[in-house]
């Protein structure tokens, strides 16, 4: 499950021998999007200065870097070495990503208390208050080098269907709504069976 308290409430509440996993997909996001806050603040105070050094760079700070075209990742290069906080704050976010890699909970534990430290004294907003956050429910997250779970799976098939409904922008009936994610998430064979004769 995602990070909101209400969830894990609810799991206390009516399953309390469960153990909750925290999706890394949510955690990867919080961590973009500080990522991004960063980002912006930044762009805004060099913009103060006709700087565009981070203009049109989104895509580039929120993108894995093996899935940036050759192009992109020459200027990525240059980006990512400069002195820019940006540049901080993809680091400390792209670091985290090797917590995955842990072979086990208890070196996920030393791991995170080496990015934590390091994550809490840099001065960015955005990056700390999301360490914090990772911090505080650090023991749900461990739980997944016990159990290697993701709703990463629910999660595509939400973003389909929050894309139909805003395609079709919304549906006069469940029913319609219904047919339509059945339509799309079903695989329906629809092409007429071929009749030998």
């Amino acid at each position: 499950m995602d990070m909101h308290q209400a969830y894990v409430n609810s799991v206390d509440s009516h399953v309390p021998d469960a153990e909750v996993v925290h999706d890394r997909f949510h955690i990867s996001k919080h961590l973009n999007g500080a990522v991004d806050q960063v980002r912006r603040a930044e762009h805004k105070s060099l913009m103060k200065d006709q700087d565009e050094t981070l203009k049109g760079t989104r895509s580039l700070w929120l993108s894995n870097l093996e899935n940036l075209s050759q192009e992109k990742s020459a200027e990525f290069e240059q980006l990512k070495d400069s002195q820019l906080k940006t540049s901080r704050a993809w680091a400390i976010r792209e670091q985290f990503r090797w917590f995955w890699e842990c072979r086990s909970a208890e070196e996920a534990e030393e791991f995170f208390r080496s990015w934590f430290r390091w994550a809490s004294r840099c001065r960015l907003k955005p990056i700390k208050k999301v360490a914090k956050m990772i911090e505080k429910r650090i023991e749900n997250i461990l739980s997944w080098f016990r159990h290697r779970i993701s709703n990463g799976a629910s999660e595509g098939f939400n973003s389909i269907i929050q894309s139909l409904k805003s395609a079709a922008r919304g549906f006069r009936s469940f029913t319609h709504y219904r047919t339509r994610i059945l339509f799309f998430c079903g695989k329906l064979k629809l092409l007429p069976e071929s009749t030998s004769h």
